[in-house]
């Protein structure tokens, strides 16, 4: 078979270090070996769990303990940090740009039908052109992501490269690396050389997850998972493709000489066995009508799925018969994708209204004539900003279709012209401010209309409800409707305001609402408590969101320390680039953020991050708890941060290594694991007196 010169020089590197390295056990501990042994097993079990199976066992603190150990043994002994290393999935420095590689075997595209008489179209020509003989087919989702060839030599990942024009691709390898779904090492004895055919994709909640944390820093959503898999794989800085949680499921080898499984089922169930995911939803089917089937039953129920669909993948399965019916200088002969419809529903555009964000980002939303669409009702949808607002010419009363991106969020696609009416007039994007009637700008760094002042109360409303979510204060009984009436009777100007609330100023507004005002009260004087990390991430500093924040609340302590640092200090903080430490030092040297922190500090938040070092003789020290049911004392965040600071660990899933199941009202199937697994349960009364809590 043939290399790429690249693939030449890596094969020469790769025996050169070998054979300098050949004695390296002897130079090492042999108990060094073993514990980076059991390292890099154990961190590669957990990226698992927390990745792919989203039941994880440890906290990050406690991961990041088991890597800094691991990334400190190869810094002692450089020859352990070989490539199937965990270490390899951190990140390196950014490219500078990606090289253009050949694939050792072309790429080919697939041709597409879209009708059931398409698809017995095209068993015809595989029977004719088989002389008759009866082939067996495997039909697999075809998954809407990005294409990958994987090349192993040894079992070991040496190269990743993207379709690109189907000989040629880009080499993603430092960016594929960092996805735990894709095995640095294979198991179980595969061929010396390997090239793997998948598809990296991302999951709906991940889409989900990656929106709500680009809704927070200001930025804009991202279209649809595929989009967003693409533009992710072309990132330059492999670290922000870890932050990034995408997925892959192998669904074939390249054809190389000497290496090629009877059928193709049988490959699948060989990729499987090396450690490959594969997808768990492919069917053998013996006729054309079962393939039909198949077909059939996934047009609906694929939207039970957790990732995008656009149909399905019919595959003659037997390799004799790939063979004889060969290819064409585009596609396999022996290959057809069944495209779905797209599900595009008719409507009327009733308005178009904008919504203000917290960042002051103006965004264009249509309000619809309510209509059925992929199992939901619409009635709102997406038109992004007012750039696209205008390319698309839509005006209020036009019909219009409506698809949803990617099968999550509904959008706009064109008008029907046969239907406007005569005198529909163009939209005119708004010269001044819904909320405030402040003049508004076009954002020098992007395509949106912003309103600039500080004091907009939409822009007030959006960031109140960011600082009192769960994931930030967690100021329980803080919503929407109560933030609306706080800001519009001037009660709540800033954040600090939340402070300053008496429970005669919220009792007034609600019917019967003294209970609600003393529970409110109470939330608020918690959320004093909350550790630097919280504080952080609830002030919505740009780019600034959770897992950001635990870094610098963890790096600098001390809430004084951190606004008091330069860029250059802020970029030496791991995780931390160029951009985000920007936007973090103007954020603390901006006059009226100051200002707000002063105050903040003037009610009694706390303005520092706990010391991670867990002292022994506090009483949950070493325990891992987890939580199921409704506790009466606590909300789950309460909880959780009680066990963390008396030394204890929280999962969210119960294993064998679980110590005790805290059990409230209407618990879960984590009892039923715990019962299972012989861990002991725990009510509420009990976890007091094992922490010493008096009542």
């Amino acid at each position: 078979m043939g290399f790429s010169p690249v693939g030449k020089l890596w094969r020469l590197i790769r025996i050169v270090y070998n054979e300098i390295m050949k004695d390296k056990d002897s130079s090492i501990p042999p108990e060094v070996l073993e514990r980076h042994k059991v390292l890099c097993a154990e961190i590669e079990r957990h990226n698992r769990l927390y990745y792919l199976d989203a039941k994880p066992e440890i906290s990050d603190f406690e991961f990041d303990a088991l890597m800094r150990e691991l990334q400190e043994i190869e810094a002692r002994y450089p020859q352990l940090a070989t490539p199937d290393s965990p270490t390899q999935r951190v990140g390196g420095e950014p490219l500078e740009e990606f090289v253009t590689v050949d694939h050792v075997a072309p790429m080919l595209s697939i041709d597409n039908t879209y009708s059931p008489g398409e698809v017995l179209a095209f068993d015809e020509r595989v029977r004719r052109s088989l002389g008759g003989e009866t082939p067996t087919y495997v039909v697999e989702l075809k998954i809407d992501g990005v294409s990958i060839s994987l090349s192993y030599e040894n079992g070991i990942l040496r190269r990743a490269a993207t379709r690109g024009d189907g000989r040629r691709g880009d080499d993603v390898t430092a960016n594929v690396r960092t996805i735990v779904a894709i095995p640095l090492k294979l198991e179980n004895d595969p061929p010396r050389e390997l090239e793997v055919r998948g598809e990296i994709f991302m999951r709906r909640a991940e889409l989900d997850r990656l929106n709500q944390l680009r809704e927070e820093q200001g930025e804009p959503p991202l279209a649809n998972p595929r989009n967003a898999t693409a533009g992710t794989l072309k990132l330059l800085d492999p670290r922000e493709v870890r932050k990034r949680r995408l997925s892959f499921f192998a669904y074939g080898t390249a054809p190389l000489p000497g290496m090629e499984w009877p059928t193709h089922w049988e490959t699948l169930q060989h990729l499987a066995r090396f450690g490959l995911p594969v997808s768990p939803h492919a069917e053998r089917c013996l006729t054309i009508d079962e393939v039909l089937r198949v077909c059939e039953t996934w047009r609906t129920k694929r939207h039970e799925l957790d990732f995008e669909t656009d149909g399905m993948v019919i595959k003659v399965d037997s390799a004799e018969h790939r063979r004889r019916l060969g290819t064409t200088a585009k596609a396999p002969r022996w290959v057809i994708a069944y495209k779905f419809p797209a599900e595009i529903a008719r409507t009327r555009l009733l308005g178009i209204t904008v919504q203000v964000g917290k960042s002051g980002a103006l965004t264009p939303v249509a309000e619809l004539e309510p209509v059925p669409l992929a199992g939901t009702i619409v009635k709102r949808a997406t038109l992004h900003n007012f750039d696209d607002l205008a390319r698309k010419d839509l005006r209020v009363g036009d019909m219009v279709e409506v698809q949803k991106a990617g099968e999550i969020i509904p959008q706009v696609v064109r008008y029907l012209p046969e239907f406007r009416a005569v005198d529909a007039k163009p939209y005119v994007p708004p010269a001044h401010c819904p909320s405030c009637n402040s003049v508004v700008r076009q954002d020098p760094e992007g395509v949106y209309l912003r309103c600039l002042n500080p004091a907009c109360p939409a822009q007030i409303k959006g960031r109140l409800r960011h600082f009192a979510s769960r994931g930030a204060m967690n100021i329980e009984g803080l919503g929407e409707e109560l933030i609306g009436k706080l800001v519009d009777r001037g009660l709540v100007r800033d954040l600090a305001g939340i402070f300053e609330l008496r429970e005669s100023d919220i009792a007034g507004l609600f019917k019967k609402g003294e209970k609600t005002a003393k529970n409110l009260i109470e939330a608020i004087k918690r959320a004093k408590d909350r550790p630097l990390s919280r504080l952080l991430h609830g002030l919505g500093i740009r780019h600034v969101g959770s897992r950001t924040a635990e870094v610098l609340a963890r790096h600098f302590g001390t809430l004084d320390k951190l606004a008091a640092a330069s860029c250059e200090e802020l970029q030496a903080v791991p995780e931390i680039g160029e951009v985000v430490a920007a936007s973090i030092y103007d954020f603390f040297h901006t006059a009226e953020n100051r200002a707000l922190l002063e105050k903040l500090r003037t009610y009694g938040v706390c303005l520092a991050e706990p010391t991670a070092n867990v002292a022994a003789d506090l009483p949950l020290a070493g325990k891992t708890f987890v939580v199921t049911g409704t506790l009466a004392g606590y909300s789950r965040e309460e909880i959780h941060e009680k066990i963390k600071s008396l030394g204890g660990r929280v999962s969210s899933s119960v294993s064998k290594n679980t110590d005790y199941v805290i059990v409230g009202e209407n618990p879960g199937s984590k009892l039923d694991k715990a019962r299972e697994l012989g861990v002991q349960v725990l009510d509420e009364a009990q976890f007091n007196q094992l922490a010493g809590i008096t009542p």
